[in-house]
């Protein structure tokens, strides 16, 4: 049965970025439907790291906007696109290597935590109630990832690939409606990949979640997005279904390098 995808959820529209005299985006333009798997693809250098920094506002675009759910922005700042609904994991890993499993997960908790501090430092009534609450929140995404064995392992000790389950984890602690996932696969084997991809179809599935996914492994890109967009110097050069872009030319040639 094939799933059901829905309205668009995010509108890019004629983003472009520079750094003073560099263009890091060219005026571009693509949309995401919920519950959908949108892929951004492109050689090194192509600009899709700072289309994410873009979206989830990190970088301020030097022209176009962004409709989220119907509020249109030139520019929300990171707080406010996590308030919102979208979460985002990192190319590289920016966990707390000293902390436990669970206390990393917990993290992606402090937006929807309503206590004041100092009931928290001291855990009781409401705030302790709440603790538990999010501590069994925390504890389905673990069942989730399988990595119940790691709980309460400190992150730090981690095989590079269940340290990127953990990152996976922390972001979906904070129940977004849109993930970002910045080459969620970067430097796995081919059984951490089947696992992650795994991870990342049941997200969508099981959570509804929907997901903007930057990656380089083309298997990957082609097996699990309902849609790719792709990007080559800051610019867009394809935008389709995975066997639209496939058999597209400029798309073919960019990847050879014949393009420039």
């Amino acid at each position: 049965m094939s799933k059901k995808i829905g309205d668009v959820i995010l509108d890019i529209r004629n983003i472009s970025l520079r750094f003073g005299g560099v263009k890091a985006l060219t005026d571009i333009s693509f949309n995401v439907r919920e519950h959908e798997i949108r892929a951004i693809i492109g050689p090194n250098g192509a600009g899709k790291s700072s289309m994410l920094n873009c979206i989830n506002g990190v970088y301020t675009p030097s022209e176009g906007s962004i409709t989220f759910r119907g509020q249109t922005f030139s520019h929300m700042n990171s707080r406010q696109v996590a308030e919102m609904g979208i979460a985002r994991t990192f190319q590289n890993l920016a966990l707390f290597k000293g902390m436990s499993v669970i206390d990393n997960i917990m993290t992606g908790r402090n937006l929807k935590i309503r206590s004041n501090l100092f009931l928290q430092a001291l855990r009781v009534g409401p705030a302790e109630r709440e603790e538990i609450r999010h501590r069994e929140f925390v504890e389905h995404i673990i069942d989730f990832l399988e990595i119940q064995a790691h709980r309460k392992t400190p992150v730090g000790q981690l095989p590079y690939g269940l340290q990127k389950r953990v990152d996976l984890g922390r972001a979906l602690a904070m129940e977004p409606q849109v993930l970002l996932l910045d080459e969620p696969m970067a430097g796995m084997n081919v059984e951490e990949k089947q696992d992650m991809s795994r991870f990342i179809l049941d997200v969508n599935d099981e959570f509804g979640t929907t997901i903007v996914l930057i990656e380089h492994d083309m298997g990957v890109v082609m097996d699990i997005s309902d849609r790719v967009v792709v990007l080559d110097y800051g610019k867009k050069i394809g935008d389709g279904t995975p066997q639209e872009v496939r058999t597209n030319e400029e798309v073919i040639r960019a990847y050879l390098g014949t393009t420039h």
